[in-house]
């Protein structure tokens, strides 16, 4: 079993002038469900390398079981240190993608032609694929048959617009989840603020924020044959 996460390669937080790149919840707590599963995951990032972390999301409020192990696992931070390139790899050698959020994605894997096509690529050979909070910003280009935007039609949620108000970013970011999966006819549904929610259509996995890190990994992997 071959998993594949992709992270952000993206550092600024707009024109504000602080840092951002993924969430270390959406990334740990799913790595350590795909391992404890025995997958073998592999990680990728547009640029290769390095992703970089979020630093609230390092935060003593916001560690977790996941995040503190992570903290005590070389192993791991040595694999996320020498992410692979995106470019460099093909959905026919994985079994599943996921995509951690953090507000990075949505300034590059949103646009990144790699993972465009990646996507495109893992749902036009049934594959699953999932994404939590802002990791579905990467559906915003991503197409199937006939120019449809992929999630046209399909049940899915994210990072809501509430609880991007309520980090105060909602003049920083270039566009909101929430209203981009609308608006490429996604049908759109959220939880409660902050607590787990997760949307599944077919072998497409959404999790809204991170709480639902756990649940959308979890669900990912009920789709991948053993």
């Amino acid at each position: 079993m071959k998993i594949l996460m992709v992270l952000t390669s993206h550092d600024k937080l707009g024109e504000t002038g602080q840092q951002t790149g993924f969430w270390l919840e959406e990334f740990a707590a799913p790595y350590y469900v795909f391992k404890g599963a025995g997958a073998e995951v592999t990680l990728a990032s547009p640029e290769g390398g390095q992703p970089p972390l979020d630093p609230k999301s390092a935060e003593p409020e916001f560690q977790t079981e996941a995040t503190r192990r992570f903290h005590g696992d070389p192993a791991a931070q040595q694999a996320l240190a020498n992410t692979v390139k995106l470019a460099h790899l093909h959905a026919r050698d994985f079994d599943a993608v996921f995509y951690p959020g953090g507000h990075g994605p949505l300034w590059d894997l949103a646009e990144d032609r790699a993972s465009i096509a990646l996507i495109e690529d893992f749902h036009g050979a049934d594959k699953p694929i999932g994404a939590v909070c802002h990791g579905p910003a990467v559906f915003r280009h991503t197409q199937r048959k006939g120019g449809v935007p992929l999630v046209s039609g399909k049940s899915v949620t994210g990072f809501s617009n509430s609880e991007e108000a309520a980090v105060e970013l909602l003049d920083v970011v270039p566009f909101l989840v929430e209203e981009m999966l609308r608006d490429r006819g996604g049908h759109y549904s959220k939880g409660a603020d902050w607590a787990p929610y997760v949307v599944v259509d077919g072998k497409l996995v959404t999790g809204q924020n991170p709480a639902s890190s756990v649940e959308a990994a979890e669900t990912l992997l009920g789709f991948i044959p053993v």
